[in-house]
């Protein structure tokens, strides 16, 4: 029977199970937005037992950063400290794809200098985010990117994924979820643009193909996959019909033959505390014609039964890999799962991030 420990071809690779490691944005990072190589290197090499690891959120450039202590993938040293990372992950025989990002509107001014955050359009996100002055503050109103920059945001994308192969990623992920940058273009409640990357479904989706396009012409499409939350409310985000948007947008991914389609959407009844309107992962599974990568609240029972049911072929995990560095042997024996301390997600030391014991220290 096919089930979480099955060996699985993603994209240009084997790997040794279907446990997946998802991205968790854990701070960690110095002055600059360059990760603190040494001690992410012994958090994600303690975890590659994962049949592959998406390391976290990282910006694609300056403007596209806004949340804390988090690291940057757009010049040299951010690279050189990333490679040290990539080469503790492969020394355990892992594998790692990074996670490419632009926050877009979901920022404060605080963090570009005074400057105005950029948008599909100057649609005011809500909620707040702490700052670096150390108070939490709305976030700011963006300003429309215009039409004749548009590529060079893109190739933002694209050059990051150059420098994370070069940095010895397997390969990266386009996040395109969770409110952010792409999903500011995807959806019509935050997309209010009269050009060709506004109104229709088709016009929306655009922005967020081009970047597909242009990253797998880069790299490879064998080492590209993207992530979408068709359904979940953070920033306030919201389309009048999320069900055609994103089946459209998944549709149009078939046409790449991408390593996967990351679906990010807790499952009904998993307890999982993400806010969310419907449940579309079957029906866009239906639609997907390659690997579909299913996260939100699953446990070792409810993946195994996903993956030999067809539902999908690899289930991410996020917070149960926090405390629980040898997450994949505990679901082999069926050990204990630790509980993380939440006070430690986003600071900004070893406490809380590779001090968790793993069973045969506990023993």
């Amino acid at each position: 029977m096919t089930d979480l420990f099955s060996p699985v071809t993603i994209g240009d690779y084997q790997l040794k199970n279907r446990i997946i490691m998802a991205p968790l944005t854990r701070a960690r990072s110095l002055i600059g937005a360059v990760p603190m190589a040494e001690l992410k290197a012994e958090y994600y090499s303690q975890r590659a037992s994962a049949g592959l690891i998406i390391a976290e959120a990282t910006a694609v450039s300056k403007t596209g950063l806004g949340w804390l202590d988090t690291s940057g993938m757009w010049n040299d040293e951010q690279q050189a400290a990333w490679a040290k990372v990539t080469r503790a992950v492969h020394d355990k025989n892992g594998k790692i794809f990074i996670q490419l990002w632009h926050m877009g509107a979901a920022v404060t001014t605080d963090f570009l200098d005074g400057q105005l955050p950029i948008s599909s359009s100057n649609v005011n996100l809500s909620g707040e985010i702490r700052t670096p002055t150390g108070r939490k503050q709305a976030l700011s109103e963006p300003r429309p990117i215009k039409l004749e920059d548009i590529p060079d945001v893109q190739q933002e994308y694209v050059d990051a994924a150059i420098r994370a192969i070069a940095a010895g990623f397997d390969g990266v992920e386009i996040h395109a979820a969770n409110g952010f940058l792409i999903d500011q273009f995807t959806r019509d409640g935050s997309n209010k643009r009269q050009d060709e990357y506004g109104g229709s479904i088709d016009n929306r989706i655009r922005f967020a193909l081009e970047i597909v396009d242009k990253t797998v012409q880069a790299i490879g499409a064998g080492k590209v996959g993207i992530r979408i939350s068709p359904t979940n409310k953070v920033w306030g985000i919201n389309d009048s019909n999320y069900r055609a948007t994103f089946s459209r947008l998944v549709e149009k991914l078939n046409g790449f033959n991408l390593a996967y389609l990351h679906v990010l959407e807790p499952k009904p009844d998993s307890g999982h505390p993400m806010e969310t309107i419907d449940y579309l992962t079957p029906e866009l599974r239906s639609i997907y014609q390659g690997n579909l990568i299913a996260n939100g609240g699953y446990t070792k029972a409810s993946g195994d039964k996903a993956i030999a049911t067809g539902a999908a072929d690899g289930i991410a995990f996020g917070i149960p890999f926090i405390a629980n560095p040898d997450l994949v042997e505990r679901f082999k024996v069926g050990g204990e799962l630790a509980t993380p301390d939440q006070e430690t997600f986003y600071t900004n030391d070893a406490i809380g991030y590779t001090d968790y014991p793993s069973m045969n220290a506990t023993a």
